[in-house]
């Protein structure tokens, strides 16, 4: 069993190689550079684009490669479609030239949608740390942000699934069918992907 030492020195490398890879993607890095123009604390760029970046860059592709947006996540109280509708235009315009869809979502309002969405309720989201732990897999639960004393990055499960190219479902609240319809799009673009069946 490795030591805290060894445990602290594996996670610095694994967080090293991490913003490393994140940098290599010109589109993200942007988005991550920028972002704090628009003065806000609680946000993060995570989930798919973060995860399938370093899944191209570990397999030799283009660290673009099959990411079709950027999940811009936040967390305001004030949960009224029209405050969300004015954060997603100040993203969107800050981002307008970039040629990948800026996803930009307030996870204070989730539960508002979600039984529409996806079929069944779920309860108000207290953070938007709390958000990010019910994301549907292990690899793809990450928010990342940059910040003027460095990186901010959470990842609640760690970061072995990710780096590790493994997909395993979180199942605080997704159901079998939305884990299995992810893992048949990606298995397309990521055919080298180690996919842990739903038990």
């Amino acid at each position: 069993m490795p030591s805290h030492d060894e445990c602290n020195t594996i996670l610095s490398e694994q967080l090293d190689a991490l913003t490393k890879m994140i940098a290599r993607n010109e589109l993200l890095d942007e988005v991550l550079r920028k972002s704090p123009e628009l003065g806000l604390d609680q946000y993060y760029i995570g989930a798919g684009c973060i995860a399938q970046t370093v899944w191209n860059t570990l397999s030799g592709r283009p660290p673009h490669h099959g990411i079709k947006d950027i999940d811009w996540v936040y967390f305001d109280e004030d949960v009224s479609a029209a405050a969300e509708e004015r954060m997603i235009c100040r993203v969107q315009d800050l981002f307008h030239h970039l040629p990948v869809e800026l996803d930009v979502k307030n996870q204070a309002r989730v539960h508002l949608w979600y039984k529409q969405h996806f079929g069944y309720d779920i309860v108000p989201y207290a953070s938007l740390e709390a958000a990010i732990r019910t994301w549907p897999t292990t690899a793809t639960a990450i928010g990342v942000r940059k910040q003027r004393d460095g990186w901010n990055i959470y990842a609640p499960f760690g970061l072995d699934d990710l780096l590790g190219k493994v997909v395993k479902a979180n199942k605080k609240q997704i159901t079998k069918d939305i884990y299995e319809g992810k893992v048949a799009r990606w298995i397309q673009i990521w055919p080298d992907l180690q996919i842990i069946p739903w038990e």
